[in-house]
């Protein structure tokens, strides 16, 4: 990343860039900074997009031996293309195209061993883009907040990645809903971040008590498979299962002391058919049975926070644990 940084504040550019990774919105990032590096702004006339598995080869040579129009340079972009995992002849042409004709590939998977993946190598500039840690992603998320003047303290940066995440494009979106939601208040709370950007996991995480409820492991590991797949965190999840428990719990209470729905809501500043769903759930479960459940998975996270528990193994742990009480 740092070498395609230099060439687009030097606008000096290689002939060949292969941007790969896991990471999707680094990928788009970077592909579109080098389109706009590349050229300048000037309209498509000197610009082609491929993407999927079924390029056409030679239509890809053909435009790229062109000669770009009123402009000093022509861009293909090629993005998803299985080209570095198969065999195939394109390196071949790479040598041949004219210093005119620049290529950005983007692929979420490479093979090294590849020719195609040598030769840019060779040529041009290679560049993996994978999960960022969370030291770079906390900077990531007050550089955002910057943009639209607002801050965020560490800790609640930190808390934020909990709840939402490592996926980009996932916090990119929660950072502008709280932006929009402080509106013109600069500093971004933990309490900002409860109200916003817990609603969109509590519908996975209902049904995956559920399923706890019912004692139905299978369905309640599908859930939880769902939301791997879906690029939740597993220590967000183990967060909200615990918290889920944690509420469940007060509803109980609140109802053995006879308040109503609508009284219960408002003590626990939740919307009254939320209180409901919860006070189903309840029934399925004994108050000893939520108490432990509670502890067991306080217990879990503390291990996971200490590194003495890989965090996608002890919510397994705690699924099999709270389907089998």
């Amino acid at each position: 990343m740092k070498t395609i940084r230099e060439h687009i504040k030097a606008g000096t550019y290689k002939p060949f860039y292969l941007i790969y990774g896991t990471e999707d919105y680094l990928r788009k990032l970077y592909l579109g900074k080098l389109k706009e590096g590349i050229l300048q702004g000037s309209d498509d006339m000197n610009y082609s997009y491929f993407e999927g598995k079924n390029i056409n080869l030679l239509e890809i040579r053909e435009i790229g031996n062109t000669m770009p129009f009123f402009n000093d340079r022509r861009l293909i972009v090629i993005e998803n293309s299985g080209l570095f995992k198969s065999a195939n002849d394109l390196a071949d042409a790479l040598s041949d195209f004219p210093e005119s004709t620049h290529i950005v590939f983007s692929e979420s998977e490479i093979d090294k061993r590849n020719r195609l993946y040598k030769t840019v190598s060779d040529l041009g500039v290679v560049s993996e883009m994978n999960e960022l840690d969370e030291a770079s992603l906390r900077t990531f998320i007050g550089s955002q907040l910057k943009k639209d003047n607002k801050r965020i303290t560490e800790q609640d940066a930190s808390y934020l990645l909990e709840l939402v995440g490592s996926d980009m494009n996932n916090l990119q979106n929660e950072i502008e809903k709280l932006v929009c939601y402080a509106y013109d208040r600069e500093i971004i709370s933990k309490k900002d971040i409860d109200t916003l950007c817990i609603e969109h996991i509590m519908g996975k995480i209902f049904q995956l008590t559920e399923a706890i409820g019912r004692k139905n492991q299978v369905e309640a590991f599908t859930h939880y498979k769902t939301m791997l797949l879906m690029k939740e965190r597993p220590l967000g999840i183990l967060y909200h299962i615990v918290r889920h428990f944690n509420i469940m719990l007060q509803v109980k209470e609140l109802q053995g002391k006879g308040l109503s729905g609508q009284s219960i809501a408002g003590r626990l500043n939740l919307k009254s058919f939320v209180v409901s769903k919860y006070a189903d759930q309840a029934r399925n479960f004994s108050m000893a049975t939520i108490h432990e459940a509670i502890d067991y998975g306080t217990e879990v996270e503390a291990q996971v926070k200490s590194g003495l528990l890989q965090e996608k193994i002890a919510v397994e742990f705690l699924i099999v644990k709270l389907t089998a009480m």
